[in-house]
């Protein structure tokens, strides 16, 4: 991938600048750092992904899944990779946007320590209860959690789900506790067992949960209808117009990765975007590609920096 090589100048032996040979990389196995568990909504599209590439590329393309931390050690990790491209950190705004507000001090930086490669799609959560509950729409949730504003809990896994919960409770006027859990998924059982009054999630692992009959749907916090599951409503369609909230996952490579490598992974990755099978099996899991190009997705990243930013602010939410 790079070459070196040494001439003389004045007696003095000098290394001329590396050249960056994209069209051969990589030249090795990849590492795809996933910043949550296994069967995470990242999770599960890295790994549909990583399939691709790895044929795409005759070269292993291995997921790490390196969750805890709120995502922290495995960002720090990407963050001192080697900027050869053969790291590549699948996250989403957890890591990039969410963290920033809530940490006033990480040892990272979600801007100056990486290079964007390309936004992979974007996800509006949706608030669930238990399926066998009597309640039916977030009016009758509301009501039910303003009846006992001191028996009320709901539980989350990654950050991004707890910041649309706060959102709700924030816009609805209601109390609950926040428990806390290693990954959204796990927070189920609890939600069905009646230990969690609701919970919000990703539409991925939402539709899940809804089409296996374990948690019934109330809103979706998008401006339009989910297409996957089509008779849940808007938040506003339910009453409740301001709780928009849209999370995304995204591809980083190391700071200093060499310009051609990252035109590459992005090109190379919308390729794989546009496979057919690929399509049918995001599709199938809810989720569909948005991808963008890498300045594109820099300045993207950076506002959703300050608009999670400022959710959080508004609705006070400090970690534990």
């Amino acid at each position: 991938m790079f070459g070196r090589r040494q001439f003389l100048a004045g007696g003095v032996v000098l290394a001329a600048p590396a050249i960056v040979r994209a069209e051969a990389f990589p030249p090795g196995r990849v590492t795809v750092v996933v910043p949550f568990p296994a069967g995470a909504a990242t999770d599960i599209s890295a790994r549909v992904y990583s399939e691709q590439l790895s044929a795409l590329w005759s070269q292993p393309v291995v997921v790490d899944n390196r969750g805890g931390g709120n995502g922290i050690p495995a960002a720090e990790s990407v963050a001192r990779a080697k900027p050869d491209g053969l790291t590549i950190f699948a996250t989403s705004a957890m890591t990039q946007a969410v963290n920033p507000a809530l940490y006033e001090k990480l040892p990272y930086d979600p801007i100056a320590d990486f290079e964007p490669i390309t936004r992979m799609g974007t996800s509006p959560f949706v608030l669930l209860v238990d399926a066998k509950s009597p309640i039916k729409t977030a009016a009758e949730l509301t009501a039910a959690l303003k009846a006992h504003p001191t028996k009320n809990n709901f539980g989350a896994g990654a950050l991004p789900a707890r910041v649309a919960s706060e959102l709700y409770k924030l816009e609805a006027g209601v109390d609950a506790v926040y428990v806390g859990y290693k990954s959204n998924p796990q927070a189920i059982p609890d939600v069905q067992s009646g230990l969690l009054n609701f919970m919000m999630i990703d539409t991925v692992n939402a539709k899940i949960a809804i089409e296996r009959g374990a948690l019934k749907g109330l809103f979706v916090t998008d401006t339009e209808r989910y297409s996957l599951l089509p008779d849940l409503p808007t938040a506003a369609e339910a009453g409740y117009p301001n709780v928009l909230l849209t999370t995304w996952t995204g591809y980083y490579v190391p700071k200093g990765t060499p310009r051609p490598i990252v035109d590459k992974i992005n090109a190379d990755i919308h390729r794989v975007a546009a496979m057919p099978e690929v399509l049918a099996r995001l599709e199938s899991m809810g989720g569909t590609p948005k991808l963008m190009s890498p300045d594109a997705f820099a300045a993207f990243a950076l506002s959703e920096k300050e608009r999670w930013g400022n959710i959080i602010h508004r609705a006070n939410i400090k970690l534990e």
